[in-house]
């Protein structure tokens, strides 16, 4: 197990973040967040979350060119970092062990 707790939703920002690659960006975890869980999330919770975890070094960041859709904007892209991938699959590891210790329910 890591040393640095992760939290259910920093767990849930990760997950987003692998999946979307080039494309993960504030607005747009946002939005998978809330289709994929139903849960209501404001960006602003997201933002501190990408912060917070590309402090703990499980994730980094790019600035994309500047885009005409957005007024000549650049949007911040989210990267998983060696670390996160390895708090990911240390996470991934933890809850399969805790779910094969409930016996009806063993893979």
């Amino acid at each position: 197990m890591s040393k640095n707790y992760l939290g259910e939703f920093e767990e849930l920002v990760l997950l987003i973040v692998g999946a979307l690659q080039e494309e993960a960006y504030g607005n747009n975890i946002m939005q998978e967040i809330i289709e994929r869980t139903g849960r209501p999330v404001n960006l602003s919770a997201v933002h501190i979350t990408l912060y917070r975890l590309e402090d703990k070094g499980y994730l980094k960041s790019d600035m994309s060119d500047p885009s005409p859709v957005r007024g000549g904007r650049r949007k911040r892209i989210f990267h998983l970092t060696s670390a996160g991938v390895k708090v990911l699959r240390e996470q991934q590891e933890q809850r399969i062990a805790l779910w094969q210790l409930i016996p009806q329910l063993k893979f």
